[in-house]
């Protein structure tokens, strides 16, 4: 079992930055992919962005230019930095990782709030 941890959502105004933390702890499998995906009320599960083990990166269309995914593979931790915020970037953040042999684990989820 792989248990991820995410931390760092909270409330913030348009066009401030937060940073969103998940850190991977329990078995420790190889990881290959680490990531970010978040929720609307109402919408679907979108994905926001992903970083392989060796360092390359994918984003959903919304954040591209805004938002930068990072990893320490050392500490199986995933970050999410998250500037120039926006009232739709308001969702619950979840991470996901998938781990070879193993399939894909879910945090439970952050919620990450923009006002106007």
């Amino acid at each position: 079992q792989v248990q991820l941890v995410e931390s760092g959502g909270g409330l913030r105004q348009a066009g401030e930055s937060l940073r969103l933390s998940c850190a991977a702890s329990g078995s420790m499998f190889s990881i290959n992919v680490m990531g970010w995906y978040r929720q609307a009320p109402g919408k679907q599960r979108e994905l926001v962005a992903f970083i392989t083990s060796g360092g390359s990166t994918n984003y959903g269309d919304s954040v591209k230019g805004r938002f930068t995914i990072s990893r320490d593979n050392g500490k199986n931790t995933v970050y999410l930095e998250m500037n120039s915020l926006k009232p739709e970037d308001t969702a619950v953040y979840y991470c996901n990782a998938l781990v070879a042999g193993k399939g894909a684990y879910w945090g439970q989820g952050t919620q990450v709030t923009v006002s106007s």
